[in-house]
């Protein structure tokens, strides 16, 4: 018999949608969190190279020397700072990094906190350990977009909370949280005894400046966070799986041993590629920056002003959460325009309690197909406005 806690778990609103007609080359996809640029010749060149000389061993658990040099080269550069690269693992994927974390920080009869609206998969990541959770939702208003209030973290606090989760820019808001509320947030749990576990996997994909602020740039070495990041969004590497999280030093040997049991270690060619998307891939992050900024102008023309929907201008992340006011069921609304309308989107429910009456689309598509999806989502929320303004 499996445990309780895994057996209760189920299928996320996005895969839930998605595999009805994943593949289908009808539907233009807007439900995952991926573009439909392939990873640059560049970095495929550094895989195929690795392959060729032999990079088919078991690497370091923690991720290759190299890799882990050029990682911190990255860092230094990014938020002039000065990190020691023995913090620094490479264990597979960021959501191995955030299961790896949530492993070593929470166990039954402990509690967790996760700001919310997120990414479905937290959650489960969560409730894998035995230990319970709340959510601490962003709120939202037309003038300010969304935003956290240390207020509403301090009154979900109790006694046996030891881990916070909070994504910036986040997936599916947008929001990105500003290095003041970074500062006071680390405050309150450094005070508390609470790790941050900090998901900066879109710190490239931002629209005033070039990268989000970084728990990184204020944190001392010893402090209670664990900042997570990876190659997937910043340079089209989403199907590599390879990403990256910074640890206090005293986590080193935990690392190790960590890593070793979930993964043994990340692929070591697809390191070289790695290795080659920081050194060389500056050019790709601008460009794909430049890219999600044209679809998100094209998403707030077309939906932005629309009298049936509500949404606030993403800062970062390629993505954009409408909310439909009256709307009783996300699932049900998604399901509507795939059948019809051929668009894939994700239901609002998934992404933690409070967003029945939203959707998510990720707008990192190419022009004319999304401006073609965008068309067919109006065209269907006007169809259904009646039925949505009754219930």
């Amino acid at each position: 018999m499996l445990r309780e806690d895994i057996e209760r778990l189920e299928q996320n609103g996005i895969t839930r949608v998605a595999m009805t007609r994943i593949g289908d080359p009808a539907v233009i996809p807007l439900w995952f969190g991926e573009g439909d640029r392939v990873t640059p010749d560049f970095i495929r060149v550094a895989a195929k190279q690795a392959l060729d000389e032999g990079y088919t061993f078991y690497g370091h658990m923690r991720g290759r020397a190299e890799l882990r040099a050029a990682i911190k080269a990255y860092l230094d550069r990014l938020y002039r700072i000065d990190i020691d690269p023995d913090r620094i693992t490479v264990p597979g994927s960021s959501m191995l990094a955030v299961t790896m974390a949530a492993q070593m920080t929470l166990t039954s009869g402990l509690h967790g906190l996760i700001v919310s609206p997120h990414w479905p998969n937290i959650d489960r990541a969560y409730r894998v350990t035995g230990a319970s959770y709340d959510c601490v939702r962003q709120r939202w208003d037309a003038r300010r977009g969304w935003y956290l209030d240390l207020d509403d973290v301090r009154a979900a606090l109790r006694p046996e909370t030891r881990a916070l989760f909070v994504n910036t820019p986040c997936n599916p808001t947008g929001w990105v949280m500003r290095a003041d509320e970074q500062r006071a947030l680390l405050a309150l749990c450094r005070e508390r005894g609470i790790v941050i576990i900090a998901d900066e996997v879109y710190h490239r994909t931002v629209f005033d400046g070039d990268a989000a602020p970084s728990f990184l740039e204020i944190a001392a070495d010893d402090d209670p966070l664990i900042v997570i990041n990876g190659f997937s969004k910043a340079f089209a590497m989403t199907g590599w799986r390879l990403g990256w999280m910074v640890t206090p030093p005293a986590f080193v040997e935990q690392m190790a041993v960590l890593s070793e049991c979930f993964n043994t270690s990340a692929p070591s060619f697809i390191q070289r590629a790695g290795i080659a998307a920081l050194e060389h891939g500056e050019d790709v992050v601008a460009e794909l920056r430049a890219e999600y900024q044209a679809g998100r102008a094209c998403v707030m023309e077309v939906l932005g002003s629309h009298p049936l929907l509500e949404l606030a201008e993403p800062e970062g992340a390629f993505y954009a959460f409408p909310r439909v006011p009256g709307l009783a069921s996300s699932l049900d609304f998604v399901r509507g325009v795939l059948a019809e309308e051929n668009v894939g989107l994700a239901p609002g429910y998934t992404f933690g309690p409070g967003n029945e009456a939203y959707f998510r689309l990720c707008y990192a598509q190419s022009g004319e197909r999304l401006a073609e999806a965008l068309r067919r989502i109006v065209r269907y929320l006007e169809r259904q406005a009646g039925a949505i303004g009754a219930r």
